[in-house]
């Protein structure tokens, strides 16, 4: 066994592809621990915490450490998905990039998405807010006050504010961060939820509707610390739009006062909304199912797979979701249960997110005492794990559990939707694409087991 310890001076790649790379090389037979991240204090933190001893470095340089029995072909495999990343592919140019964001401003372009440590990401989105740039804030872990003095400049610089921790948009038929395959079409989406965007996109796609876009404003947009200043935006937006012929409004439960505020901007409209805002007695299905009504199409039997499930279970009701606000929406549907969302900050923190590594909740789910009920969300889209039924599967067959699963996708999203759900069946899961079907019939079963 051996460590191999390196620093790439001034080699950026943004965590997520970073994550995915130590991923890689963590599979290898010959490699037990893999750590490929810039070296910001929380990643040479880890890598100490590791028992690792790290060279000096600087959060711009690359830290590398790797401990196996053969860590010579992994560092040959790191220099191979390296330079896979830096080539130039076809028409792209080969000239120095710009260091600034400021600077990325004037070389043109319509949107900045910042994708940096947390602390780092308030002065990015300033720069774009000041370059008269819309902004997605992909970074999480940014402080309350520092959101709003971003909103309140992008207010008066007349431009929109996508997050922090905004995890999906589509805007103008563009996916970013974790998006799926999704038609054109009628309906724009405002969303303080990722997750529950994607839920309410991917069942619209099901019965044949489209987006034109989808506007994420960040979870805490709706809080009273924040005050809802990009909801308020991007609905005024959509509300221009003339692609647009109905908003669908997306929330976590949000602050009274501040929906209060938000709903007299919707009666202002000439567009109009329906409002999906968890904890208002609403769930994700029924505002998709009350979208397709106002828009005179029809609503369908929501797909769904049927699993084997064992006999004389008696466990409590578990939720291991990958998205918090299907976390909340199956926690307030199911009425009881330990229900955990392992996309929260506090599990993301150094590692990759639950929908790219499925590490932690793969743990979680063997843990569950037998003959417990599992309710878990698999979610489908670029960015995502390109096959999640894989590593789940197993993992289902082996516990003596009912587990049932919400999977979170369209039919033209790159894992296959219809191949995710059938081996997810055939390992003995109940597979719904709707998360409050698949809450409503766990915590059915659940009762049922109790009386």
């Amino acid at each position: 066994m051996s460590d191999a310890v390196f620093v790439r001076k001034g080699v950026y790649h943004d965590s997520v592809t970073l994550m995915r790379v130590s991923r890689a090389l963590s599979e290898l037979p010959g490699t037990e621990v893999a750590v490929v991240a810039m070296a910001t204090e929380l990643n040479l933190g880890l890598a100490r915490d590791l028992g690792f001893e790290l060279p000096a470095a600087d959060p711009g340089d690359l830290l590398v450490a790797l401990r196996g029995p053969d860590t010579a072909t992994a560092a040959q495999e790191l220099d191979r998905h390296l330079a896979a990343l830096s080539a130039a592919g076809p028409g792209q140019e080969t000239e120095q990039p710009p260091l600034t964001t400021r600077s990325a401003a004037r070389r043109g372009g319509d949107l900045a998405l910042v994708s940096v440590p947390g602390e780092h990401a308030f002065a990015e989105a300033m720069d774009a807010i000041e370059s008269g740039l819309p902004v997605m804030i992909f970074s999480d872990g940014m402080p309350a006050e520092r959101e709003r003095l971003l909103k309140e400049r992008a207010d008066e610089r007349g431009v929109l504010v996508m997050g922090p921790d905004c995890g999906t948009a589509v805007v103008g038929g563009v996916g970013l961060g974790f998006a799926n395959v999704l038609r054109p079409g009628p309906v724009g989406l405002v969303a303080a939820s990722g997750t529950g965007a994607q839920q309410v996109s991917c069942l619209l796609d099901q019965a044949g509707v489209g987006v034109s876009h989808v506007l994420g404003v960040g979870g805490r947009d709706l809080s009273a610390e924040v005050g809802g200043l990009s909801t308020v935006r991007a609905l005024r937006m959509l509300d221009e739009d003339p692609a647009t012929e109905l908003i669908v409004l997306v929330s976590k439960p949000p602050d009274p006062e501040v929906a209060g505020r938000v709903r007299k901007v919707v009666e202002s409209l000439r567009t109009p909304v329906v409002e999906a805002l968890l904890g208002s007695g609403a769930d994700l299905t029924a505002a998709a199912e009350d979208a397709l009504r106002a828009l005179g199409r029809p609503v369908p039997d929501w797909l769904s797979w049927d699993g084997s499930r064992p006999d004389g279970v008696r466990g409590p009701l578990v939720g291991i979701y990958s998205g918090g606000t299907l976390c909340s929406e199956a926690a307030l549907i199911a009425g009881t249960g330990e229900f955990t969302d392992y996309g929260d900050d506090a599990y993301t923190r150094g590692r990759a997110h639950p929908m790219i590594d499925p590490t932690l909740r793969l743990e979680a789910l063997r843990e569950t005492p037998p003959g417990a009920v599992v309710l878990l969300d698999v979610v489908l889209g670029h960015a995502a794990d390109p096959d999640p039924a894989a590593a789940l599967a197993p993992a289902i067959a082996a516990r003596h559990a009912t587990v049932v699963v919400a999977l979170i996708g369209t039919e033209a999203d790159p894992q296959d939707l219809r191949r995710q759900a059938e081996t997810l069946r055939d390992a003995g899961a109940a597979v719904f694409t709707s998360n409050a079907r698949a809450a409503r019939h766990a915590a059915s079963i659940h009762r049922g087991n109790q009386s």
